[in-house]
């Protein structure tokens, strides 16, 4: 299962940990966040990226998402991308985090085309038209059983299953 590091501008990075937390009932294991303070210094998060990333990758390696290209947080993920089993993808979105947590214990490259595939269906319009399009593309949430995400079906630490909803009426 790969490990999964998430390298943004605060408090992105934590934020979007979180999220998958809330979706899956609890934070899935190998999944770390480098919140990005304005003030840092970028040769020593560059080191913590990498202890970060020796502590995270599996066998399968590891994948680093981050925010924006040509800023600090991306900057720093790039060094990585020239480690072993390391892949550093631009744009991260909670729908491409979604998606890589799903399909993890696929191989790398398999991972990589997965999350930008999550990324870019992720947005989308949303109106009268556009309410078709979206149910097509539900098969990774984790409302639905394992049957469609090989980390539930692998015995990965994911499931697919949703956690209960404490607000039903809305959020």
């Amino acid at each position: 299962m790969a490990g999964i590091l998430i390298i943004a501008h605060a408090p992105f990075a934590s934020a979007l940990r979180e999220c998958i937390a809330h979706i899956y009932g609890g934070l899935p294991a190998r999944i770390g966040a480098i919140d990005v303070m304005p003030d840092c210094d970028p040769a020593q998060v560059i080191d913590f990226a990498q202890s970060e990333l020796d502590r995270l990758r599996e066998d399968n390696g590891a994948l680093v998402l981050t925010d924006m290209v040509g800023a600090t947080p991306a900057n720093i993920a790039s060094r990585l991308a020239t480690l072993p089993s390391v892949r550093v993808l631009a744009g991260v979105n909670l729908p491409m985090v979604v998606r890589a947590v799903c399909y993890r214990t696929t191989p790398l490259d398999t991972l990589v085309d997965k999350a930008l595939a999550g990324a870019a269906k992720g947005v989308q319009a949303i109106g009268p038209s556009a309410a078709e399009q979206a149910v097509e593309d539900s098969h990774c949430l984790p409302a639905r059983t394992g049957v469609d995400c090989p980390s539930a079906t692998a015995g990965g630490a994911v499931s697919c299953a949703a956690a209960p909803n404490p607000n039903p009426a809305g959020s």
